[in-house]
């Protein structure tokens, strides 16, 4: 078994924490102050905020019907825009060699002795009724275990987890971390610190309920010697284990079966960045060192993580091995979630957008286009969605003069295509991501999902609005909530 950390350090063993914790809090902010999440509004983005908002209220006080149909025909065009795009996306996705396929024999063909060192950081936070089967889980994963380096990543004060993990027994490979206590407590700042401990060539994340395919590391290493140099992150697709719960677990399968086997394969095939997910991303440590690790003040630091690594010129590839998580059952917890990861997002696109010139240099016009589509228009849609059906819900009640005026026939019609084609396309992408990915049995859940859409809207709205009153909180969610 491995030992944990030992309670009372040397002093010089305490240095290293402090020196750890010192560079995981604020090292990002330190080397790149603009690449930080630390201030989420740099000055001149206030103040065209500022402006931006003095130009929208004296034109609506000047013009109020022409600037109504002026925002509504520009939000038109946008849905227009970026429903094409995801369409385009989808397409490229489909095609068989969209995505990294490496079979089993093949992973399994490469030495013992070739196989690089390998660390898995497992961040964990009052999670004891997960912690079991999360050390089942790493103790399934087929590598070597003289080279394979689990950490569990624990805060010192987290008592109960830590006992639970310590009674269930840390097996061969699993080592416990205990993360200093510190603001801000967030997943990017215990895997910082973690950083300066791990030894492997390959950093990979798995959460705390995670059952990851025992190949994939394997499988990881095969494709990284497969692909070229530049690709610097492997990013393994996540399904859920829980998906036929209730209603909203099938939804949210769905949508993850959408977004992690055809978008991100065809964003792969476009050269565009790729938003990493919050786990079984496998990146090479010397391009994560280069690049400033995970910036612990950002809610979403892998979809940020994503951004950097195209941003220094890197490209990540797509795997076909998955990693199985469970889905949030709970409509509170997942509007918890979703809100953090919305914010996230937009924090996201701020912090890149503090160097647009750099940045387009760097991803070219293609690239930039679907960062902005993505990051900033992920959530921005989901909070207009609300206030489209809010007046269409006004419209069916009543017939408001002011609404007819606002939708002019140049301005109706396309927003028609939108309402209709838009959320058929939507509907028909779903249906065929549970097809492809053998869950027919949610095809329901395809058919109900404009529901699903009225709870991303509220959680857009949440997210949105803590950006502003709390922009680096990160809202817990509660995992072992699966039947």
């Amino acid at each position: 078994m491995a030992d944990a950390v030992i309670p009372a350090p040397t002093p010089d063993e305490q240095a290293r924490s402090d020196a750890a914790l010192h560079d995981s809090v604020h090292g990002l902010r330190e080397r790149d102050p603009l690449a930080s999440a630390a201030v989420p509004f740099v000055p001149w983005q206030k103040w065209v905020g500022a402006v931006a908002v003095v130009v929208l209220v004296v034109a609506l006080v000047a013009a109020t019907t022409g600037t109504l149909i002026f925002l509504t025909a520009l939000c038109t065009v946008a849905y227009l825009v970026t429903l094409a795009d995801r369409v385009l996306l989808l397409s490229r996705g489909l095609a068989r060699d969209a995505i990294m396929t490496i079979p089993d024999d093949r992973a399994r063909s490469v030495p013992d002795a070739d196989l690089p060192r390998y660390t898995v950081l497992v961040p964990a936070y009052n999670e004891p009724e997960v912690i079991g089967d999360l050390i089942g889980a790493m103790d399934a994963i087929d590598y070597p275990a003289d080279k394979l380096e689990v950490l569990l990543l624990l805060e010192a004060d987290d008592d109960v987890t830590i006992d639970a993990a310590e009674a269930a027994g840390l097996g061969e490979v699993c080592t416990i971390l205990r993360i200093p206590p510190a603001q801000p407590r967030t997943k990017p700042k215990a895997c910082n610190y973690a950083l300066h401990y791990a030894t492997g060539e390959i950093i990979t994340i798995f959460d705390a309920e995670d059952r990851p395919d025992p190949l994939q590391l394997r499988r990881v290493v095969a494709a990284l010697a497969d692909l070229d140099h530049d690709v610097a992150c492997v990013q393994a697709k996540l399904a859920f284990h829980n998906g036929s719960q209730n209603m909203l677990a099938a939804w949210f399968t769905a949508d993850y079966a959408l977004w992690f086997n055809f978008l991100l394969p065809g964003l792969m095939r476009s050269d565009s960045p790729i938003p990493l997910g919050g786990t079984s991303n496998h990146i090479r440590a010397d391009v994560l060192s280069e690049i400033g690790a995970w910036d612990p003040h950002n809610v979403t630091e892998d979809a940020d993580l994503g951004v950097r690594i195209a941003a220094r010129g890197y490209r990540t590839a797509v795997l076909d091995s998955t990693t199985l998580e469970e889905a949030n059952p709970d409509p509170i917890n997942w509007i918890r979630q979703r809100s953090r990861w919305y914010k996230g997002y937009l924090q996201t696109w701020l912090v890149h957008m503090r160097r647009p010139v750099a940045l387009w240099r760097t991803l070219g016009t293609v690239g930039m286009f679907r960062f902005t589509t993505l990051l900033a228009g992920t959530p921005v849609i989901a909070c207009l969605n609300m206030v489209f059906w809010l007046v269409t819900l006004s419209w069916i009640l009543g017939q408001p003069a002011l609404v007819a005026q606002v939708f002019p026939a140049y301005v109706y019609f396309p927003a028609l295509v939108c309402l209709v084609l838009g959320n058929a396309t939507i509907l028909y992408s779903n249906l065929v991501a549970v097809r492809e990915t053998e869950n027919p049995r949610l095809w329901w859940a395809c058919l109900t999902v404009p529901l699903y859409w009225l709870l991303m809207s509220v959680a857009a709205i949440k997210g949105t609005y803590q950006l502003f009153a709390n922009p680096s909180y990160w809202e817990k969610t509660v995992h072992g909530l699966a039947s």
